[in-house]
């Protein structure tokens, strides 16, 4: 069996469903988070694929680009992610709500 472009593309529709599922269905932020991360690592899965399968660069540069601004979204996001721990002592998407002035 020959592991072709389809196959590559449909476990990336895969995890980006699991992820969107994720982002929909739960409420604590953490999860959200790791959704949201879930459905960046399958459109870089999908770019990756297609470049390879293409013989064209351009679309690994391109997840290389994607890795390096999701590396500075981990940082900015799990640090407002322990501020609102810290103030509300939960990590729920309703408490979001009570930070407005």
């Amino acid at each position: 069996m020959n592991i072709g472009l389809e196959h590559y593309l449909a476990v990336s529709m895969l995890l980006f469903c699991l992820g969107l599922l994720g982002v929909i269905a739960r409420r604590n932020l953490l999860i959200i988070y790791m959704s949201l991360e879930l459905m960046l690592n399958a459109a870089n899965l999908a770019l990756v694929a297609c470049s390879r399968f293409t013989h064209n660069l351009d679309g690994q540069v391109f997840v290389f680009f994607i890795i390096t601004v999701a590396a500075a979204e981990v940082a900015v996001g799990l640090a407002l992610i322990v501020a609102l721990y810290r103030k509300r002592q939960t990590a729920h998407v309703e408490d979001l709500t009570l930070l407005k002035l």
